[in-house]
């Protein structure tokens, strides 16, 4: 897990049905003393978060599965 700041959007023209309900954005990385790490990344999100917003990343694998109904 790491924090992260919502720089924009991605736009997906076909998706796969399981992730119908999601946006897929842009997030920078924050480092502990706050400053953007070296290059953006596509995070998925179900939530809701906006341009700006500072978020949690989560790298683990269970809660995408979990979410996505797979076991």
């Amino acid at each position: 897990m790491f924090l992260a700041r919502i720089e924009g959007t991605v736009v997906s023209v076909v998706k796969h049905p399981t992730l119908d309900g999601c946006r897929f954005l842009v997030a920078q990385r924050l480092e502990a003393d706050g400053s953007a790490g070296l290059e953006p990344i596509v995070v998925v999100d179900w939530l809701g978060a906006g341009k700006g917003s500072t978020v949690f990343v989560s790298t683990d694998g269970d809660i995408a599965r979990e979410r996505l109904g797979n076991t």
